[in-house]
């Protein structure tokens, strides 16, 4: 059997449904998601084994312009970076909204040695397909795209298209992991994406993105796991927004997250949540670092 195996990364600027995309083309959550940009910090490896292929996606943070923050320059750094090695590029942008950051990455891409499928999101949202078809006119003329796939990920329109589309670019080699592994985060790193995500969700507008979450103490044994974790804000005002009124929005956040650890886990989770203040961290490389974050202030 001549099986393939090859790493395709998945870029974008923030919000246009990287995650999402990988998510239901491996067909498991294996990354966060929310309405908020920038939810996605860290290049994570989703495993999608089936037939002779596998197919390793490399989730990355949104590239953006904004580099004020140290967490910022991180998360572009890792995005970038994570090309690097990879056999195939996507970009993924929003369909009916292709900006001049759309256009900044499809530049630098194309200045590049990597191959590289455009790939159109949401497009279940365009009541109006001939903005559709206009803009990929001017998308094919902003590269030397291998081919543009538009898509639906979250109503799984076309993925089916892309996939296949995929499968050339992957080496004839064998397999890098076991069929049956989905990712290679650990679970330190999930427990924390997992409290952030709800967070996001139950908050909403209400948090901006002054927020992550550091595991302080993670035990497991046969039939317990005890999770100790550290949820950071810029100010006095935003914890209280976290905590809520008699420790209630806490509460919610902890247990909506315990119970997807649980499902995860197969097991009983003790979850336990505080929330701190500390202005700037995002500023602060070592704690950027502690939260799973490369070390180094160089700007990407």
């Amino acid at each position: 059997m001549n099986t393939r195996a090859g790493h395709i990364a998945v870029v974008g600027r923030p919000n246009v449904g990287k995650s999402t995309l990988i998510n239901h083309l491996i067909g498991q959550k294996i990354a966060i998601t929310s309405k908020k940009p920038q939810t996605t910090r860290h290049a994570l490896l989703g495993i999608h084994t089936t037939g002779e292929n596998q197919i390793i996606f490399v989730d990355t943070p949104g590239i953006h312009q904004s580099r004020e923050k140290a967490i910022n320059r991180h998360m572009n750094r890792t995005a970038w970076q994570s090309m690097d090695y990879v056999d195939l590029i996507l970009q993924v942008s929003e369909a009916g909204r292709w900006n001049d950051e759309d256009a900044r990455i499809a530049k630098a891409l194309a200045a590049g040695d990597k191959p590289v499928i455009q790939v159109p999101n949401k497009i279940d949202r365009l009541r109006d397909k001939t903005v559709l078809l206009k803009e990929l006119e001017h998308i094919q003329s902003l590269g030397n795209w291998q081919a543009i796939i538009p898509v639906s990920a979250q109503q799984r329109q076309n993925l089916d298209t892309l996939e296949r589309a995929l499968i050339p670019f992957l080496p004839e080699q064998p397999w890098l992991y076991p069929e049956d592994h989905i990712t290679t985060a650990g679970m330190r790193f999930m427990a924390a994406e997992i409290i952030r995500e709800k967070i996001f969700r139950y908050l909403h507008q209400e948090i901006p993105y002054a927020l992550g979450v550091i595991i302080d103490q993670y035990q497991e044994d046969e039939r317990l796991v005890e999770i100790d974790a550290t949820i950071m804000v810029e100010r006095d005002s935003q914890k209280g927004i976290v905590i809520g009124k008699g420790g209630q929005t806490l509460r919610l956040i902890g247990q909506r997250a315990r119970e997807e650890l649980e499902g995860l886990l197969e097991k009983k989770v003790m979850l336990r949540n505080h929330v701190k203040t500390k202005e700037n961290w995002r500023d602060n490389d070592a704690i950027i670092h502690s939260m799973g974050h490369g070390s180094g202030t160089e700007d990407a």
